[in-house]
């Protein structure tokens, strides 16, 4: 059995007049994240894990932020836009182990629907799906309640 460990990483801006949606999740909040699609950082994150490990490009060449099919489209159909492209490789899925990191505001609440979603959209059991969330204690941009990070490990075996 061959297998590939991917990582991936997002970052996006919170700003006014957006909806907050991580994880497929969309969070009550007074700001939201900035981005040409619904700026899901999870989501982005995870695409580009998985891209990666199966030497698939990443989530800019894949979907463009300058695609006006794009423009806020729902993060989830990109993953599973992304999960048919690793499939077609010849990958299966193993795990995905994710952290969000922002300060504002606390998501523990919305990480099992989130997980859930994961789960339902790469078709692998929600056991598989590991999604944690962190502070920086009040340092950097995460800290200052400018943006939100993501990071995201994948698993893949050649089939």
């Amino acid at each position: 059995m061959k297998i590939k460990i991917g990582l991936g990483y997002d970052v996006h801006r919170l700003v006014e007049n957006r909806k907050l949606i991580i994880g497929g999740v969309l969070i009550p909040y007074t700001k939201g994240l900035d981005g040409h699609s619904d700026a899901d950082v999870l989501i982005h994150a995870i695409c580009d894990a998985l891209l990666g490990a199966a030497h698939l490009g990443d989530i800019g060449q894949l979907f463009p932020d300058n695609d006006p099919k794009y423009k806020n489209i729902d993060s989830r159909i990109l993953l599973r836009k992304t999960v048919e492209n690793v499939k077609n490789a010849g990958f299966i899925i193993s795990n995905i182990d994710s952290v969000v990191v922002m300060q504002q505001p606390k998501i523990k609440s919305f990480i099992p629907q989130m997980e859930k979603n994961i789960s339902d959209d790469l078709s692998i059991n929600i056991e598989d799906v590991s999604v944690k969330a962190t502070t920086t204690e009040k340092l950097g941009f995460e800290g200052r309640e400018e943006g939100v990070s993501a990071i995201a490990n994948c698993l893949l075996e050649k089939i």
